[in-house]
């Protein structure tokens, strides 16, 4: 995983810890100082979704972490 890949994850999974709440794209780039635009943060986390790391849980919805998103953040 790419470091612009993990500075996602990582900025979901802080997000999502303290709100318990799908995170975003708008939210991760007003939040954190990722310094892309939402649209590159919607292909990077179509990117994580698709390799397990985060998941959509319904259509208009943010994403949330998955176990192996996780696990990938913790070991790393």
């Amino acid at each position: 995983m790419d470091e612009r890949k993990f500075d996602v994850l990582r900025a979901i999974i802080e997000d999502y810890v303290a709100t318990q709440e799908p995170i975003g794209s708008k939210s991760l780039v007003e939040r954190h100082n990722l310094k892309v635009s939402p649209a590159t943060i919607r292909n990077e986390m179509a990117v994580l979704e698709e390799e397990g790391f985060i998941v959509q849980p319904h259509t208009s919805a943010g994403r949330i972490p998955t176990d192996k998103g996780y696990r990938v953040f913790v070991d790393r």
